[in-house]
């Protein structure tokens, strides 16, 4: 898929600002986090800034839904063995990885595993469609 008249790669349209924390955060603040930044989800990193989960607002629902208790730490609630993506993959890659996985935040790292950014999956109706969304609150 060319878009934009080119090989659109993931680093020419992912987010850099990626909001993270640390798996010993607390769910109340993971949730807060969400809130205040107006993101849908947080990466979660170890000290060298590698992918150790995601929390995302679907992840609130279940934490919600099944009353775990707002002093745990992101470990015990956050999705592991996140999927993620490398900066040089195509725009198609992606879109085919965020279906395949039925996903819709997809962490991007460098060629050391490292976080670098993240595609969500309003950033390709926006690339594709030009659709702006409001936030999500």
């Amino acid at each position: 898929m060319k878009v934009g008249g080119r090989k659109m790669k993931v680093r020419h349209i992912m987010i850099e600002s990626v909001v993270t924390a640390k798996e010993d955060n607390t769910v109340k603040k993971a949730i807060e986090i969400l809130y205040k930044k107006h993101v849908g989800s947080i990466v979660i990193t170890d000290d060298e800034g590698k992918c150790e989960g995601i929390f995302t607002e679907r992840d609130v629902i279940r934490v919600v839904a099944q009353e775990v208790a707002l002093d745990e730490p992101l470990r015990k609630v956050m999705t592991k063995n996140v999927i993620t993506i490398g900066e040089d993959a195509t725009f198609e890659e992606a879109r085919r990885c965020i279906i395949s996985h039925g996903i819709r935040h997809l962490p991007v790292v460098n060629r050391n595993g490292k976080l670098v950014g993240l595609l969500a999956i309003r950033d390709f109706l926006d690339e594709v469609f030009g659709i702006k969304f409001l936030k999500p609150y």
